[in-house]
């Protein structure tokens, strides 16, 4: 068992098991709290967590397109939400993903945006089990730090899972529907019901144990750290002051993200009804889509997994936003004509997904560790699609972000242009060396992006 297990604090009860944060009464200096090895952690010893965000349907280039470069650059009418952060993150301009174009496979190009996108590799054109594509970049992280935490990885999605069947031009949804794969076979497996991730991080035992548990606070309508209770008077009287605060924090929020999945699945509906949704859903896809970034805060925040992934939406989904006024679907809209009223209706969806995006952001600049900085300055984020112009499909100038600070060695508040069209990859490659993986080549990457750091 690694050293980073064995130092960490769990609260525990029957069928419970609630990670906790790390304290300044166990861990003292920074320094202590580093992991054997100096493996996916910061200069500090904090852990470097990296997540991967996922939006489809390329943007309404004319809202994201940037002036100007370096520290004076202006935003655009789509980043506006994620403004005042803009010290916290850095935005590449000329990424591209030569690999989700057709390579004379003809269409499919919303399966090839989704395929690539953390794999940098061409999907082999079936709609049958002879599914092949590559190791994501997420995963090779995993391998390399996965031992350290509970969980290697943590899979999100706000979709059904698909693993089979067709879903784009002779392509299998298996492309379309997972984000993370294991091997050139094996994709990883999303999860889309928030009770489902609150179980999985929050349970404990065995199956029988965590059944137990959640039957019992289903009929006796109590909550999860009632479990634990009698563990967290104890642990409290351990604690310094700053850290009682902490913990008290800390719990009240996985408290209130309890009480968000029992409203989902006591009035959740699908907000479309053509739409594949599992049971317990939020009727609301915004409450959705920050239920599941409060999880994953969270699973970072008690080192419970440092690498996430998170398909917000799968390319070519056809989503209506009636909540914000657009009614039409997503996909449909996107392949715009140059249609001044498609163009704004796409405005505004991206202009939801950035709404997303800055408060995910914001919550992760909330959350402490024991340096003292916070979880945003020892995580590095990537937030983006595998498509620019969604109306010609164009696999090229990406709309991409890295957010976080890699604990002080990804430089922020810039915009690059990289000048010319330069494999994704290598920005992959670049986030792989910052947490220990020293692969010299990942997918189609042509060398280090250097310009981060």
């Amino acid at each position: 068992m690694s050293q980073s297990i064995d130092r960490r604090h769990f609260l525990r009860g029957i069928g419970a098991g609630i990670s906790l944060p790390m304290f300044e009464t166990f861990f003292g200096t920074p320094a202590n709290a580093a992991a054997s090895g100096k493996v996916a952690t910061t200069a500090s010893g904090m852990p470097l967590r990296t997540a991967f965000l996922y939006k489809p349907n390329g943007v309404n280039v004319d809202k994201w397109k940037l002036s100007g470069t370096g520290k004076d650059y202006q935003m655009n009418a789509t980043h506006e939400p994620y403004a005042a952060l803009r010290d916290h993150f850095h935005i590449l301009s000329k990424l591209e993903h030569e690999n989700g174009t057709s390579g004379g496979d003809g269409g499919g190009d919303h399966a090839r945006a989704n395929a690539s996108f953390l794999t940098g590799v061409r999907p082999r054109k079936t709609a049958g089990a002879d599914i092949k594509l590559g190791i994501s970049v997420d995963q090779m992280i995993a391998n390399q730090a996965g031992d350290l935490t509970r969980f290697s990885s943590l899979e999100l999605s706000s979709d059904g899972v698909r693993k089979s069947g067709v879903c784009d031009s002779g392509y299998s949804c298996a492309y379309q529907f997972n984000l993370s794969w294991r091997s050139d076979t094996t994709p990883m497996t999303p999860e889309a019901n928030p009770r489902h991730v609150f179980e999985r991080l929050f349970g404990s035992g065995s199956k029988e144990e965590r059944e137990k548990s959640f039957t019992l606070r289903n009929a006796s309508q109590r909550s999860i750290l009632d479990f634990v209770m009698e563990d967290a008077k104890q642990l409290n009287r351990q604690l310094g002051r700053n850290d009682q605060l902490k913990l008290d924090e800390y719990m009240t929020g996985v408290r209130e993200i309890e009480r968000r999945i029992e409203k989902a699945e006591k009035f959740g509906l699908p907000e479309d009804p053509g739409m594949e949704t599992p049971s317990g859903i939020p009727s609301s896809f915004e409450e959705h889509l920050r239920l599941m970034m409060d999880m994953m805060v969270l699973a970072f925040e008690t080192d419970s997994t440092r690498v996430a992934t998170f398909l917000m939406a799968h390319d070519g989904s056809n989503r209506s936003f009636k909540e914000i006024g657009v009614p039409d679907g997503h996909h449909t809209i996107s392949h715009h004509r140059g249609n001044p009223e498609s163009l704004e209706k796409l405005a505004k969806i991206d202009l939801f997904y950035s709404r997303q995006f800055a408060y995910f952001l914001n919550q992760l600049k909330s959350k402490k560790d024991v340096d003292g900085k916070s979880l945003l300055y020892n995580s590095q984020i990537v937030f983006g699609g595998g498509l620019g112009d969604p109306d010609r499909h164009r696999h090229n100038e990406l709309p991409v972000i890295v957010a976080g600070h890699g604990g002080g060695t990804i430089k922020t508040g810039l915009h690059t242009d990289l000048g010319q069209d330069t494999p994704m990859c290598n920005l992959y490659l670049d986030m792989m060396h910052r947490a220990g993986v020293k692969e010299e080549r990942f997918g189609d990457s042509t060398g280090k992006l250097s310009v981060l750091s």
